[in-house]
This record gives structure tokens, sequence and C-alpha cells, in this order.
């Protein structure tokens, strides 16, 4: 058995995932992260090679609990251990006006952002009560405290995330656990790639930093509350959007 502590980081093959798995690698953890096919799981593991990262990327339907099972049976095999550090990063959008959203719109995002942080927590949580100490840090966003037209569906998942931790921090507080939220931004992924410069600048002008931020500042801030320094800090959102919003 390793010395090194472990963290698992859904949704790990790309974009804040990745970022936030390299930069817990740069602090010592042996890094696990989730993909949801077979091409996003070997993308993962090569990029963990080619950054020299101690670690193992794994099959995730998020979705369903037989498939959450496997993972926590398969590390616990491999690493006969279980994760010190949670971070669940997996989740999708899936947009439109209410008056327009079809039933399968709203449920799958429910089911994949919400419903799925109460399967995959449970069964991590467990272990990290028996050791008395752990970290669950959850990536919600700017649109949970703001709103957002168009995204009734993925704010309700997302706003229901930062309610989720704040009740299981008072839950596990007593056994060294600390659960937390990141809540981004607009940050510059895949996602906002896809928009022309004219988008970009249209909303950098509503950021007081005037620029969109980088997954490795999400990734930072993730870093810091899965440390000992932020051994204090639970039932906490963290707000990482350059200004947008202030609470």
């Amino acid at each position: 058995m390793s010395n090194k502590k472990i963290a698992l980081i859904t949704g790990a093959t790309r974009g804040i995932g990745l970022a936030i798995a390299k930069d817990m690698s740069r602090h010592g953890y042996i890094v696990l992260g989730t993909g949801t096919s077979e091409n996003s799981v070997n993308y993962l593991k090569n990029e963990l090679e080619l950054n020299k990262i101690d670690g193992k990327a794994y099959l995730l339907d998020i979705k369903d609990q037989e498939s959450i099972n496997n993972l926590f049976k398969n590390i616990s095999e491999d690493y006969s251990d279980t994760p010190d550090v949670l971070i669940n990063n997996a989740g999708i959008t899936n947009d439109n006006l209410l008056i327009r959203m079809d039933d399968s719109q709203w449920f799958d995002t429910i089911e994949t952002n919400i419903n799925s942080l109460y399967k995959i927590s449970k069964i991590f949580v467990k272990p990290m009560i028996k050791k008395r100490n752990g970290r669950i840090i959850c990536i919600s966003s700017v649109v949970a405290s703001t709103g957002n037209a168009g995204q009734t569906n993925y704010v309700t998942s997302k706003s229901g995330m930062i309610g989720f931790c704040k009740s299981l921090a008072k839950e596990v507080a007593t056994r060294g656990i600390t659960v937390n939220c990141v809540s981004p931004g607009f940050i510059e992924t895949d996602m906002t790639n896809k928009l022309n410069d004219a988008q970009k600048e249209q909303i950098s002008k509503n950021i007081p930093t005037n620029k969109m931020g980088s997954p490795e500042d999400i990734a930072y801030a993730v870093s810091f509350l899965a440390s000992d320094k932020a051994s204090y800090i639970t039932g906490e959102t963290i707000n990482v959007n350059g200004g947008l919003f202030m609470p």
C-alpha cells in the first residue's frame, strides 16, 4: 500500500476535470479519473502517461449504481484502499427554455448531475468515516447563484449540489471530513471554444476582470480545499468567477 493519498475525480478526461487531475498529481496524490466511454478513458490513460502521473483511468456510467459499485470494487482491489478525496466533477448541460423542454432533457440532467452525486458520495464517504478523515469537493456553477435563462434543469442541479454539500458537511464534520463546493464562472473549455470572438468579447465585458478563467484556476481552488490548509473550511462554496458574481 502506498503512503500517498488517493484522489478520485469524476469526469476527468478533459477541461476542468483534467486540469484538476494534473494539479492534484503535482500535490503528490495518486490520481484516479473516470470517463464515460472507452475512447475517453484511453485518452485519459495517455494523458496520465504523458504527464508521468501516478494513477489510473476508469470507465464509469455515473447514472448507474452497478457501475459505481464496480468502480468502488476495482479501486479497492487495485490499491487496497479507497479515495481520501472525492471530487464530483462529472456533469452535463441540456439547455432549453422550460416551456420547450421535454421530460428527457429535465430528467437526464437531474439524474446525471444530482442523483449521481447522492449515489457516488454515499458509497465513498463510508470508508472516509471509518478513517475519520476525508475531503469531498463538488464542482457547481456560478449560475447556481445567479440563475440563467434556458437552464432551469442545469441550475436546479447545481443549486441542489450546494445544498447537498452544506447538509452532508454537517453530518460528517465530527469525523474529520470536509465537504465543499467550487463554483466556476465562465471558463475556457471545449464548450466556450465553440463561441466566436464576438460572443467571447460580450461575455468578457460582463466579467470585472474582463476575461474568462482557465481550468487551472478551478484546479487550484480544488487542490487548496483538498489540503490540510483547508481543514477548518466546510459547507462552503468558493466562487471562482473573476468577480462575475459576488455573494
